[in-house]
């Protein structure tokens, strides 16, 4: 059953990478037969070539910096980081999922995958997010059909609320952003709006109580946190969000890296050894997404290349001047349009983006903001679903599409507040 899912993603990608080449060539080959244009395959063949170059340069470049943060994420990891947000979520967790009996091991599960998603954790966060799933359809009535708690789960992980958004300040880094973490407090206030939204969605659909004091409490803070920053931020001037937004970024992050040290040298770990088997395995990471960048990439430049990409943007700015909107926001669309269907595949447009229009453009941030407000909706709900065998998904995906379209929305306030 996973095979199958997982091919089925794939398929998804594929026909993507086939539109992308096919509208490429048409194009082009419209251009060639009315518009005379001779120039447009030799575009096409040389951006092919510059896009598998960079594709290799920017996996080639990030291994450094990868190869760091997972070493400190597996500090945090083994120091009891994931351990610590799971008893500071439970209480709030527990009443999301009244249906799972009290002493399901599936809170354990569920608290552990969703510390490990907030903290990035991949590698830790899928097998508990699997685990979770085998142990509440061990108590699902109808097991072909996904169960109350199991959607709860779900919409959550699409959710993609992440303390730490490593992987994108990565990339920022390596494409000459002059302060790579200064996308980070965007990202977090735009994947709670994402998270808090989808969590509100299947509440409704499941008539949850979410006037329970706990609840309340956990919701309310939260909402005041984020209402409290966003209130701050927009009353300052351009040039004092970006110095408080710098320093604050960058003082929180070093203070968990600090935090995650200490707590491992507390636990009496090696903290060294810990850092050096994290160290490995993102070299690996690194080597890995090779292929998959390139491919991506070499995809999105023929689309470029062959003018597709322009009709595309100019499509989207026209109907937005006519509904008098402010169009600033259009060149990063394309990565909030991907991101349901495809991680790499947003990835690759997040970073055609910030090559295109520069890391620190609007643009670039944006497609950052886009990146990290939301997770990979179908494909985690084909993974998940898949593994326990459930056909009838109820009303995950739209639950799940609607924290997706939140957090797009909210990505886009956000950063007009911070960047333009």
């Amino acid at each position: 059953m996973n095979l199958i899912n997982f091919t089925g993603v794939s398929m998804v990608l594929n026909y993507i990478w086939i539109f992308f080449f096919g509208v490429a060539f048409l194009i082009a080959l419209g251009k060639l037969i009315f518009l005379g244009d001779t120039g447009v395959f030799s575009a096409i063949v040389a951006s092919t070539f510059e896009s598998s170059k960079t594709g290799f340069e920017i996996s080639l470049g990030l291994t450094g910096v990868l190869t760091l943060w997972m070493g400190i994420m597996k500090i945090g990891e083994r120091g009891g980081a994931v351990k610590i947000l799971s008893w500071l979520i439970n209480p709030f967790f527990r009443r999301l999922f009244p249906e799972l009996p009290p002493n399901s091991p599936a809170y354990g599960s569920i608290m552990m995958n969703i510390a490990a998603n907030m903290l990035g954790l991949d590698n830790a966060a899928t097998p508990m997010g699997l685990k979770a799933m085998q142990q509440m359809q061990e108590v699902n009535p109808h097991p072909g059909k996904a169960s109350n708690a199991q959607i709860m789960f779900l919409v959550l992980n699409t959710s993609g609320l992440t303390i730490i958004p490593v992987s994108i300040m990565v990339y920022r880094a390596q494409l000459g952003a002059v302060n790579p973490a200064d996308i980070f407090i965007p990202i977090l206030l735009a994947t709670y709006v994402s998270t808090l939204v989808g969590l509100i969605a299947v509440a409704v659909y499941q008539r949850i109580n979410l006037l329970n004091r706990v609840v309340l409490a956990y919701l309310l803070g939260g909402s005041l946190i984020v209402g409290g920053v966003i209130a701050y931020f927009s009353g300052l001037d351009k040039e004092s969000i970006t110095l408080v937004s710098s320093v604050a970024s960058n003082v929180i992050l070093f203070s968990i890296i600090v935090a995650f040290i200490g707590l491992g040298a507390w636990k009496r770990i090696n903290v060294y050894d810990a850092f050096i088997d994290g160290a490995k395995e993102g070299f690996s990471v690194a080597v890995k997404i090779i292929p998959y960048l390139v491919a991506i990439l070499v995809a999105i430049g023929v689309f470029r290349a062959a003018g597709a990409m322009d009709l595309l943007m100019d499509g989207l700015r026209w109907v937005c001047e006519r509904c008098g909107l402010d169009a600033d926001f259009i060149p990063a669309l394309p990565t909030a349009l991907m991101k349901p269907l495809s991680g790499s595949g947003a990835r690759g447009l997040m970073i055609d983006t910030m090559t295109t229009f520069g890391a620190d453009s609007f643009a670039g941030r944006l497609a950052c903001a886009f990146q990290g407000a939301t997770d990979t909706t179908f494909y985690i709900i084909a993974v998940y679903f898949g593994a326990v065998g459930i056909k009838n998904t109820r009303y995950a995906v739209p639950c799940g599409l609607i924290a997706d379209l939140a957090g797009i929305i909210a990505a886009i306030v956000i950063c007009y507040i911070f960047f333009a």
